[in-house]
Order: structure tokens, then sequence, then C-alpha cells
């Protein structure tokens, strides 16, 4: 009963549970933004009604999602006082500082221009009110630069002096802190995640509708615009993740071990890759293995004949280095973690080639099959982009900040294990309840559609820009 009810344990099960379920609102928030002001920027460049129509039914699922996502962000960092004081007391004074940022400066950002996008429709010069989106659009990616500046504090400690008096981390330099290797590298790699999975939200939407055969004139450029975005993003998110892990190896090799279960020391031919692995818990035996030679030595030194620190020789390191203790993560989740975010993405930007060669030259398919697909596909790049959080997450135990804390010294000392169960309990369900309330607004918005505008009655400012007509100004 005592293991069941361990509060780290159990700490970790609810952080673990409620960033996983913040995250899945994140990606859409940073993208969606984006794309919708680019609709906006196309309808004030051409006039063209269909991009208003797009920029309302678009901006539509953006700020469903923006209000979830707010709702559980907050709960998510009120865990760091509550479930992890000593974790907080310990370096606070360094990783708040770019906590500060994002909600003094990013989030204030975002949030005040999403209001006077939301409410100015009909009261803002047009240029303005493009102005207070791509506002919001600059402020959702700020604000995900600065959480990331921290979670790379985390992983790679920089910025700091230790405190002997007061047993803690001090900060000592902001901007060795906000320009850290990691944050420097995750930052590209995460936001090309983000947009491939607006992309794959676009995609589905457009090919519901596609699929009945209805508001083709909309759903259509949409569909476009998705398939294009996503092999685009997935692009980006190669490259950047390339670069992601060569700063990975020189800041924490054993996570670059662990991803690929390499428990011993390889160079060459031998640092291969694995697509598939099958073998006993320790590496010892290896029962079955599908290998691409020399892709690990690429990966981790961009050469041919670099050398990859195996999991054993870095675990005699790290003793050496820190005392007695296994320094290893689990491998398992690490291990197929990597390559399920590698081949989940993958897939849905597959699906996007596919989906662009059979819509060549304004072709519509007619087979409902390939709708279908494209529907469903949604969830991999989503799922992808969670699984490559849990890889780094998991990847740097049993450390909490790498090097300086582990994580069984970080959690709250005066909270029982009961009082964490019951927490995640009652996260479940108000969770569970908000999840059943946003499918099914998203899931109204989207089987509403597009809805039609009348242009012939839009009006004009002072300055001749165009003001939507009162139509859109309902929409909200």
């Amino acid at each position: 009963m005592e293991e069941l009810l361990d509060p780290l344990a159990l700490s970790r099960w609810q952080f673990g549970l409620t960033t996983v379920y913040h995250f899945l609102f994140v990606p859409i928030t940073i993208g969606m933004a984006t794309v919708v002001a680019i609709y906006q920027t196309m309808w004030v460049r051409t006039g063209k009604t269909v991009y208003l129509q797009l920029t309302h039914f678009l901006g539509k699922l953006f700020l469903i999602n923006f209000a979830m996502g707010v709702v559980t962000g907050i709960v998510q960092e009120f865990q760091f006082g509550m479930n992890w004081s000593n974790y907080s007391r310990f370096v606070g004074d360094v990783f708040g500082a770019p906590l500060a940022l994002e909600g003094l400066l990013a989030f204030f950002l975002e949030a005040t221009f999403i209001g006077l996008w939301i409410f100015g429709w009909d009261k803002l010069p047009a240029k303005l009110h493009l102005a207070t989106i791509w506002a919001t659009a600059v402020g959702s990616i700020l604000s995900a630069y600065f959480i990331i500046a921290a979670n790379a504090f985390m992983q790679n400690p920089v910025g700091y002096t230790i405190n002997e008096a007061k047993e803690r981390a001090e900060l000592v330099d902001i901007g060795a802190v906000l320009t850290n290797p990691v944050a420097l590298a995750a930052f590209p790699h995460t936001i090309f995640s983000a947009f491939m999975v607006t992309a794959g939200l676009m995609i589905a939407v457009a090919a519901w509708h596609l699929k009945r055969q209805q508001n083709v004139e909309t759903m259509r450029p949409t569909l476009t615009f998705g398939l294009w975005l996503m092999v685009g993003a997935f692009a980006g998110t190669g490259l950047t993740g390339d670069q992601l892990s060569l700063v990975m190896v020189d800041t924490q090799p054993m996570k670059m071990a662990a991803a690929e279960a390499m428990y011993n020391t390889s160079t060459g031919y031998d640092a291969s890759f694995s697509i598939f692995t099958l073998g006993t818990p320790d590496g010892v035996h290896e029962l079955f293995s599908i290998r691409i030679p020399y892709l690990l030595s690429f990966l981790s030194t961009h050469t041919f004949d670099g050398t990859v620190e195996g999991i054993n020789d870095l675990q005699a390191q790290y003793t050496t280095l820190y005392g007695p203790g296994d320094y290893t993560p689990v491998i398992w989740v690490t291990y197929w973690a990597f390559r399920w975010m590698i081949g989940l993405g993958a897939a849905h930007a597959l699906v996007a080639v596919v989906g662009l060669w059979l819509t060549r030259k304004n072709r519509i398919p007619t087979q409902n099959w390939v709708w279908t697909v494209a529907i469903w596909a949604f969830p991999l790049s989503l799922l992808g982009m969670s699984v490559g959080w849990v890889f780094t997450e998991m990847g740097r135990q049993p450390w909490i900040v790498f090097s300086l804390m582990q994580t069984a010294d970080g959690v709250s000392p005066n909270v029982s294990g009961l009082d964490v169960l019951i927490s995640i309990v009652a996260f479940t369900l108000v969770y569970g309840t908000l999840a059943v309330v946003e499918f099914r607004l998203i899931l109204q918005a989207v089987r509403k559609g597009p809805q039609p505008v009348d242009p012939h009655e839009d009006e004009t400012d002072a300055d001749g820009d165009t003001l939507p007509t009162r139509v859109q100004t309902t929409v909200y």
C-alpha cells in the first residue's frame, strides 16, 4: 500500500498527466494563431470573401482551443509550488525568471491583443485590426520560447551560481538562461512540430467537408494549404531535430545513448541506428534487430566515424562525478518514445504527400477512403509531438535538473501520497469533463463550417480601409 501511495511516484504521474493533457492544446494554439493571421492578411490584401470566411472559421477553432490551454496551463504551474516545493526553493530564482517573462510579457501580449481582435472587428481600421492577430501570434510564439528556456535549464543548467549558505541556485546571467543552447535548438523544433499539428487539423476539417461535397469553395484551398504546410513543417522538424540531437549529445549524452539503447561505446559502423530491436533489458543479448550502419554516428557527430558513448561507460562516469546511484533512465521508454516520435510524424507527412498527389491540378478524389484516412490521420502528429516530450523529460531522469538535483529530492516533503492521489482523481474528473466540452465545441464548429458573407455590405473607414460586415461581428 505504501508503494501505491508513494508521494514521489504519484507527483510524477500527476505532473506528467497534466503536462500531456495541457500539451494537447499548445501546438494548435501556436500554429493556428499564425494561420488565422495569414488568412486575414490575404483578405485585407485581396478583398476576397473566401479568405474572410476562413479567418472567422479557423479563428473560432483557435479561440476554443486557446481557452482550454489557458485553464490547463495555470494548474500546471501551480504544481511547482504544491508538489515540487523543494525544487522550487532550490532553483526557483533561476527557473522562475523565464516563466515570469512568459507571464508578464508574452502572455500579456497574447491575451491583450486577442481581446482586441475578438471585439475590434467593427471598431478598428482593417489594417490595425490585422495587426492585433499578428501580435497575438507573436505572443504565442514568444510564450513558447520562454517556457522552453525554463525547461532547457532543467536539461542543461546555465547562468546560475550555488549559494552555499542558502543551499540554492541563484540567477547570475539571464542572458545565458535565455540563450541556452538547448533552448535555441529545441525552440524551432517545437514550433515546426506545432505547425504539423495545425496542418493536420486543417487537413482533417477540410476532408470532413469535402467528403460530403460541401463548402468546396472554402475547404479546397484549406486542404491545399494544410497539405503543403504539413510537408514544409515536417521538413523543418527534421532539420531542427538533427540540430537538437547534436546539442543533446553534447549536453546529455546519456539521453542519446538511452534513445538507442546502446550500452557499449561504439564508433563508425558499429554506431548504427536500430529501426527495431528485441533483446534483454540489460542489453547483453540482442535477439533480433534491423539496423542502419553509421547512422547513429552521423546523427550524433555529423561524421561517419564518430564515437558515441554507451550507457555503461556513462554510468561509470556519472558514478565518479555524482556518487553512487543509477543514472540510467527507463530504457524501453526512451527507446520506443524516440521511434514513435519520428514514426508518427513521418506517417502524417506521408499522408500529406499522398494527398498532394491525389489532389493535383485541382482534382477532388471521389473515393471515401481517401477522406477517411485524412480525417483519422489527425492525431498522428499530435501524438508524435506528445511522445517527443515524454522522451525529452523521461530521458533526463533521474535528474529533475541535470547534474544539480535529482527528481527524488525535488518533491514536497509535507505532501502525502493520499493528498496527491485525491488531487489526481479530482483533476482527472475535471479534465475529462473539459475534454468532452472541448471536443463537442470543436466538432460543432467544424460541422457548422465557414459561414457565408455578403461582400456588398462591407463598410470603409476614414482611410478607406475595408471593415468587416455586421455578419462577421456576430461570429464570436
